[in-house]
């Protein structure tokens, strides 16, 4: 016989056993449901027995009363009761029982005496109790005697004195009642039967499904079980813990919740939902049997066994038994460090890295260990790193990046000195040689630490500092800097276990510090690049008193631009846009748009149609892209053009996916211009439309990009809301203040994208240097419009180029009348260069050419062309306009500018 025990059998009823023998839980739980469903069938049956013979006594009330004062009510009956007129009463009893279902029918003198009866041997006698009747009172009533007992109602009759004048009574026999009552009776038990059955079916099933749960066990062996139970969740000192194949926590006793430290609500949880460590958690629902496994648990260290349930009798799952081994005090120190150590390393890996910036990466390695680890921290890093540049030059010369500490009278050098690490066989040189960290237990002890700079060693003795380590920070094999952990006094010194930590932490801090070197690089480049591409001067021109902003995003330079491009006929255009992305590549796109614009505007193309060009352009740019012609676009870009014309005030302006512009009106009024909006570039497919406002001379048009007024966790609108109070507020303003005033009011802290901002002042040509005349379509008309225009010059006192505008009006007027459709126009703008316009109905543009020798014609172009510093051809929704400028000398521009301002440089072509 071995001393192993088998498993207790389970226990069933014998052959013999009645299933409703009371020695089991089963049986008395089944007994005790039959016994409770006969007495609630019994009373439910007698109670409905009681209920119907009341509803039977009510109905035959009702039905008497209803059969009663029908008949008192009938036509003539209070006057044959009047006139003791009983003829006929005889009959109309008999007819009201039979129509009203009732057993008899009485009519009788206010004493009782009937008159009439649906039994005539009865008539002539008295019938008692109706003396409320006769006092005029309608009643109802159970009645026991002569001739039976039934259920009456009697109804006064009243002539129209309200004087009763005879009775009328009727009745149903309360035999007539029971024989309804019994007739129900059999409904009544058959249903009582059959509440009963299933009662007793459903009783034997539970007790079956309870006799299989309880294992057929009797009530004093439950009850031993309960007290075993609660024994092991409350007194036992050991922990116990079964989960089932789900991995859900089915018990715990009150020393597995105070070693594991579970929530109240843990039962009926999964193990992974309980913050267990993930070793615990692992083993708890693993199918592995352990013995004695130590696990560290919060502060305490919990010996594991773990065993599957399945083979004893219970369902698939584990049942785990916990013991506190705290006492090991050694053990738990040793976890306890670890875990610190751990927890630190978690904390920095979380704090260290989080700015992209080099810097701030060195100064939150140098806050991350501080004060669990060390006292003080010192990070140094190379210059070239420093620069965002690629680790170079002499390892034993770098700049310090950061100190953090306990205090702050530290002995240590400041940030941005120089820090050299010359003397041989110093902490320093060694780490950078091995590359690997080392410690110091004992700084007075290290010669070569004192011999490197005795004066600040001396001055760091004496403060207190005692222990060091220090350990590279590296990039593969580049070094990028060295990180020194101090502690002072009152702290115990640094041993040789904690070179592993170190290091850990300097590696990762490392990689954070390699991230920002070279993230700072490309935002620099990036950033150098977008300045490169962006606008350095204004060109001149007098249309447009313009300032403008650029402010890259603290994260990554992104695409936005803009542009003040001069046009032909002293107009300008303004133009602002933005590219979808950041970095290099959306700063090279940016570039490549801003070329397109330039180039786009030299055909002086309406907003309209310049934009649908750029969103082809765009389009072909993405598919050109690696990954484009697979649908995986990588371009997109918003934009807004618009064409200011300073002889009439009129801007015309157009926009694909981007803000709508604001104008400040000279008195102060602030509104958004309700430009249509067409879809980003890129996306093609739909039209683009153009408006037109005509601006009061003085007007301030502000253009920029989504940066300005959108920000993480804030609504546009609010931005927009913003910038409209602040631009309302500068309208007294030029436009360079306005443009300062916006950056300073707009929030800066967190931006995250570019910020394109355009302010002008719209300013008008001066009347009397615009000139105009029609311009009939005859040879003869050519003479007397090119006198006008002579005088004009003379007029505007520009007498010296006078024979060179004659001959290039000569040709541009005798072109557009021989060649050209009515309306002929021709307009002279005296503004920094002279103007010369001549307009016509049609839409043939003319080319230049090279006459040959014995060509008749063919030269006027060409002389147009030498002749004018530009010219070219634009064209209107009614035709086209050829224009050609000539340069003028210095006071010839001033006397021309707008308004009577300044001018540009002396022949200065914009």
């Amino acid at each position: 016989m071995t001393g192993k025990t088998s498993p207790r059998p389970r226990r069933t009823p014998s052959a013999g056993q009645s299933l409703l023998g009371v020695r089991t839980v089963a049986g008395q739980v089944l007994l005790l449901q039959v016994v409770v469903a006969v007495v609630l069938i019994a009373a439910a049956v007698v109670a409905l027995l009681l209920q119907a013979s009341h509803d039977g006594e009510q109905e035959a009330r009702n039905r008497s009363l209803a059969a009663a004062a029908a008949l008192a009510r009938s036509p003539g009956m209070a006057d044959a009761l009047a006139g003791r007129d009983t003829t006929g009463m005889q009959a109309a009893v008999g007819a009201a029982a039979r129509e009203a279902g009732v057993d008899f029918v009485t009519i009788t003198a206010p004493d009782g005496t009937r008159y009439a009866d649906t039994e005539p041997e009865l008539v002539g006698s008295r019938t008692d109790g109706v003396e409320r009747a006769a006092g005029g009172e309608t009643f109802t009533e159970i009645f026991e005697g002569a001739p039976s007992d039934a259920a009456r109602a009697f109804v006064p009759v009243t002539d129209a004195d309200g004087r009763v004048v005879g009775l009328v009574g009727a009745g149903v026999q309360i035999e007539t009642v029971g024989n309804a009552v019994e007739r129900q009776l059999p409904v009544l038990l058959g249903s009582g039967l059959a509440a009963l059955a299933l009662a007793t079916v459903s009783a034997v099933l539970v007790s079956r499904r309870l006799a299989r749960q309880t294992r057929g066990i009797g009530p004093a062996e439950m009850t031993r079980m309960y007290e075993h139970h609660h024994a092991v969740l409350h007194a036992v000192r050991e922990g116990v813990v079964i989960v089932d194949a789900d991995g859900r926590l089915v018990l715990a006793n009150d020393e597995a919740q105070r070693l594991l430290r579970l929530p109240p609500d843990a039962v009926e949880r999964r193990v992974s939902e309980l913050g267990l460590p993930p070793a615990v958690t692992r083993l708890l629902v693993s199918d592995r049997e352990v013995s004695d496994e130590v696990h560290l648990v919060g502060d305490r260290l919990v010996s594991v066994n773990t065993r599957p349930t399945a083979p004893y009798g219970g369902n698939a799952g584990n049942v785990a038994t916990l013991r506190d081994t705290t006492e090991l005090r050694r053990l738990s120190g040793t976890a306890e460090t670890a875990r610190e150590r751990l927890t630190i390393l978690y904390d920095a890996g979380a704090r260290i890295g989080t700015t992209l910036d080099v810097r701030e990466t060195a100064e939150e390695l140098s806050r991350a260990v501080v004060p669990r680890f060390a006292d003080f921290v010192t990070v140094e890093l190379l210059d070239s790193v420093l620069r965002g540049d690629e680790p170079s030059g002499a390892v034993a010369e770098m700049r310090r990046a950061a100190v953090s500490g306990v205090r702050e009278d530290h002995p240590f050098q400041p940030v941005g000195d120089v820090i050299r690490f010359a003397a041989p066989g110093t902490p320093m040189q060694e780490a950078l040689a091995d590359l690997h960290a080392v410690v110091v237990p004992d700084l007075s002890a290290a010669s070569g630490w004192r011999a490197q700079d005795p004066r600040g060693a001396a001055a760091a003795l004496a403060y207190g500092i005692h222990s060091l380590v220090v350990a590279p920070l590296r990039s593969g094999d580049a070094v990028l800097g060295l990180v020194a952990f101090w502690r002072g006094k009152g702290t115990r010194p640094f041993e040789g276990d904690e070179l592993s930590f170190a290091e850990e932490l300097a590696a990762r801090a490392a990689v954070a510090i390699d991230n920002a070197r070279r993230f700072g690089r490309e935002h620099a480049m990036a950033e150098t690049l977008q300045r490169s591409l962006l606008p350095h001067v204004m060109p001149r021109q007098l249309a447009l008193d313009v300032a403008y902003r650029y402010l890259p995003s603290h994260a990554r330079v992104g695409g936005d631009w803009f542009d003040v491009i001069p046009l032909p006929g002293a107009r300008v255009a303004l133009v602002v846009g933005d590219v979808v992305g950041h970095g290099l590549q959306a700063a090279a796109t940016m570039g490549r748009l801003r070329t397109a614009v330039h180039n786009f505007s030299t055909l002086d193309l309406p907003p309209d149609e310049l934009l649908a060009h750029l969103d082809e352009l765009v389009s072909r740019i993405d598919q050109d892209e690696p990954g484009g012609g697979a649908g995986d676009g990588i371009t997109g870009a918003t934009c807004l053009y618009a064409v200011y014309d300073p002889s009439s005030g009129a801007c015309s302006m157009a926009r694909a996916g981007h803000p709508s512009p604001a104008l400040v009106l000279p008195d102060g009024t602030v509104e958004y211009l309700d430009v249509p909006v067409a879809p980003p570039l890129g996306l093609g497919g739909l039209p683009v439309d153009t408006a037109e406002w005509v601006l009061p001379e003085g007007s301030r048009l502000v253009l920029f990009t989504d940066g300005l007024v959108e920000r993480r966790g804030h609504d546009i609108d609010e931005g927009l809301r913003t910038l409209r109070r602040t631009l309302a507020s500068l309208a007294d303003r030029t436009p360079e203040e306005m443009c300062e005033a916006v950056v300073r009011a707009m929030p800066d802290a967190d931006r995250r994208d570019d910020v394109a901002l355009l302010v002008a002042r719209t300013a008008r040509l001066d009347p009397s240097r615009v000139a105009e005349w029609d311009v009939p379509r005859e040879a003869a008309s050519v003479g007397p419009v090119r006198g006008a225009c002579l005088r004009q010059l003379q007029a505007w006192g520009l007498d010296e180029v006078a024979f060179t505008t004659e001959l290039v009006l000569s040709e541009l007027i005798t072109n557009a009348v021989r060649y050209g459709s009515d309306p002929v126009r021709v307009r002279l703008l005296y503004e920094r260069n002279l103007i010369c316009e001549v307009s016509d109905g049609s839409s043939t543009s003319p080319h230049l050419r090279r006459a040959a020798a014995t060509d008749e014609g063919g030269r006027g172009l060409f002389l147009v062309a030498q002749l004018s510093d530009r010219w070219g051809t634009r064209y209107t929704p009614t035709g086209k306009v050829i224009w050609a400028e000539q340069g003028l000398s210095g006071q010839e521009a001033g006397d021309g500018a707008p308004g009577g301002g300044p001018a540009g440089a002396p022949g200065a072509v914009p």
